[in-house]
């Protein structure tokens, strides 16, 4: 039986443009034209992979390669200068720690503005409601404003949320590096137990032993090129080489 595919890349591109130094006003960009001089920006220059239904693969390289960029481009919050990209299924993800929280508004608020951002009703947030704060462990915070939280509280929150929503496809972007160590193996359990439901989990980390523990798979992304893509073990010490050497 072949693999269902759920992520399909195929030559992808994407660049930025880069403002020397961008004026804000009319009157300036008229006055000042080369003050509106840019360079387009490569981040990825071509790069193609597919993930299947269950499978759980891990993107690594140095800062600034474009792995957050594949991200935004898989949740289609950045749309692709080139090539195609297919996702089959309602996409989940924790991309940036606080993001899409109302700061004013409470814990429980934010639940409902989350899960509706992914696609649930609010008859089905409310079924879910009591799992996601039991999971979060943030009962007795659930109605202080999101502001009052810490960096791991906004974790707990995020994670609870887009665990719940029977996600096809998790995207997750280094926020499992904040909050407590307890609480980071609770979120690798839990993506393991989701993962053999079937859920395709693509996350970025900089921390291999998490990697190793949920991955089936890394891709390495070098100056916006797939390095390589294939065995955990080989591919990230093939990397940590590089790293090591250039050290």
């Amino acid at each position: 039986m072949t693999e269902e595919v759920t992520i399909a890349v195929q030559d992808v591109q994407k660049n930025f443009k880069v403002y020397y130094d961008k004026g804000n006003m009319l009157k300036e960009r008229i006055l000042f034209p080369n003050r509106n001089r840019f360079e387009r920006r490569e981040v990825l220059r071509g790069i193609s992979f597919q993930c299947c239904r269950g499978e759980a693969v891990g993107l690594i390289g140095r800062n600034g390669c474009g792995k957050s960029t594949i991200l935004k481009l898989l949740s289609r919050i950045l749309r692709p200068n080139g090539g195609n990209i297919t996702v089959n299924g309602r996409v989940s993800s924790l991309l940036e720690l606080g993001a899409g929280f109302h700061m004013d508004m409470t814990g429980r608020e934010n639940i409902y503005i989350n899960a509706s951002i992914f696609g649930l009703k609010k008859k089905e947030i409310h079924q879910r409601m009591d799992e996601i704060i039991r999971f979060s462990e943030l009962g007795e915070y659930m109605d202080n404003p999101v502001r009052t939280y810490s960096s791991g509280m906004y974790m707990r929150l995020a994670f609870s949320v887009a665990i719940n929503v029977d996600a096809d496809i998790l995207l997750v972007d280094e926020i499992l590096a904040v909050g407590d160590v307890n609480f980071q193996q609770k979120c690798f359990d839990k993506l393991k137990e989701i993962k053999e439901m079937g859920t395709t989990i693509v996350i970025v980390s900089h921390s291999m032993e998490q990697l190793y523990e949920i991955c089936d798979r890394l891709i390495w992304i070098d100056g916006g090129r797939i390095r390589a893509d294939g065995d955990v073990r080989q591919t990230s010490q093939a990397y940590l080489a590089e790293m090591q050497a250039e050290r």
